[in-house]
């Protein structure tokens, strides 16, 4: 069966709550180590309200059950939950700014099955439909090879420090849509 996709609502936070930490458990288990996972939780992974607020954020539900979720944005937040250190919910000019693509994560049981390309649709058609012709975002290890598919470009690799003293090392990708 398809999933079909739909705006997140605040009631939807205990379904991600689950649905995030066994994602990140299990689908990123073979690119960083358990305390590399387990600090980035609730900081890096994690509910962003902000973006449930905005209406950019989505899931994609299965049998009435969330499945995967995703979001993009027009503030200038890169990544991270409502616990990110400096989160900067500002605003951006889609003259100048790319549109940020925001947390995606799919449960185990629902990869390789175009999930996260469909919400990755989703997000990139309303950011089009709001003046954004550029994409921005951070990708985990295991998330670079979707966002390479689908035509965003790796400008740079770096760590974000956690809170447990481990650090998370991830991409910048970019994309130009016009």
């Amino acid at each position: 069966m398809p999933a079909t996709i739909r705006n997140a609502l605040l009631t939807d936070i205990p379904a991600l709550e689950v649905l995030i930490p066994d994602s990140v458990r299990t689908l990123q288990a073979g690119y960083y180590t358990t305390e590399q996972m387990e600090g980035a939780l609730g900081t890096v992974f994690g509910v962003d309200t902000q973006l449930i607020r905005d209406g950019t954020y989505f899931v994609a539900e299965a049998d009435s059950v969330i499945v995967g979720c995703g979001g993009w944005s027009r503030r200038k937040t890169l990544f991270g939950s409502d616990n990110v250190p400096q989160k900067d919910d500002a605003w951006l000019n889609p003259e100048r700014d790319a549109a940020r693509i925001r947390a995606f994560l799919i449960h185990p049981a629902w990869v390789r099955r175009g999930i996260g390309s469909q919400i990755l649709e989703t997000c990139e058609a309303a950011a089009r439909a709001e003046g954004f012709s550029r994409f921005e975002l951070v990708a985990t290890l295991p998330g670079e090879p979707m966002y390479r598919a689908r035509g965003f470009l790796a400008v740079e690799r770096f760590e974000v420090p956690l809170p447990n003293g481990a650090s998370l090392p991830v991409v910048k990708m970019i994309k130009q849509v016009r």
